[in-house]
């Protein structure tokens, strides 16, 4: 009954996980979903730039400090560690609703491109970078990433072993093409209001931070093999030296 358990609480986590990724798209591009990065709000300018800025550094806490390896080793103390993946997982999902809840729209417009074709082709960017980021999962393993592989092995008996070193497709011409996407995603929009524009910018920031601190572990697990990597392919713009 525990393996089951352990099981179901890791789908679930997923489906919110995936549930709160599409939403984002909706959320960034203003499409579709009940509250976007530009809906109406009351607040002031200056209360909404606090709100937003401490929305943001809570999703940047959370996903960044859940993550270290020190943390890992003490929060598997009061969890199994089968389900560590999905909590992380769970974790930043509800951080990210947490953020399309009390997100607050702010006055002020940064550019706004009314040329048709140019229009087209930034809706089309936009797009591609999502699809770069959800493709790129699935390169490496998408299931591991997020953590169904983990509660899988564990219904299934099996000792969890980390997921081979390899680079396929873009991790080829990048060490990190979901970041990139993220960061096309995020920019990539023919009207970029002031709260996207704060939206965009900080989350570019912590995504170059958060990288950095990634690295450091991919290096502790995969040593002389992901440092050679480093040293032949760049870090998250597809540019001809490294790093």
């Amino acid at each position: 009954m525990s393996r089951i358990l352990v099981l179901l609480y890791g789908v679930i986590s997923y489906f919110i996980f995936f549930g709160t990724f599409l939403y984002a798209v909706g959320f960034v591009g203003d499409l579709v979903v009940p509250k976007s990065i530009d809906s109406a709000t009351t607040a002031s300018f200056n209360q909404a730039l606090i709100i937003n800025i401490i929305l943001l550094s809570i999703f940047a806490v959370q996903h960044s400090v859940m993550a270290r390896p020190a943390f890992k080793r003490w929060w598997t103390e009061f969890i199994p560690p089968a389900i560590e993946r999905s909590t992380y997982v769970l974790f930043s999902s509800l951080a990210l609703i947490l953020i399309y809840w009390l997100w607050q729209s702010m006055n002020g417009v940064v550019w706004d491109i009314t040329n048709p074709i140019a229009n087209a082709l930034l809706w089309a960017l936009f797009l591609v970078g999502w699809l770069i980021v959800l493709f790129s999962t699935f390169l490496i393993n998408h299931f591991d990433l997020f953590g169904l592989r983990q509660v899988y092995l564990y219904m299934r008996g099996k000792e969890y072993t980390h997921i081979d070193f390899k680079m396929p497709l873009l991790y080829k011409i990048v060490r990190h093409p979901i970041m990139l996407g993220f960061i096309i995603a995020f920019w990539a929009t023919p009207y970029m209001s002031t709260s996207h524009f704060l939206f965009a910018l900080v989350t570019t920031a912590y995504i170059l931070i958060a990288v950095q601190l990634e690295e450091h572990d991919l290096i502790k697990i995969y040593g002389d093999e992901y440092q050679q990597y480093r040293q032949s392919v760049s870090m998250i713009l597809p540019l001809p030296w490294k790093k």
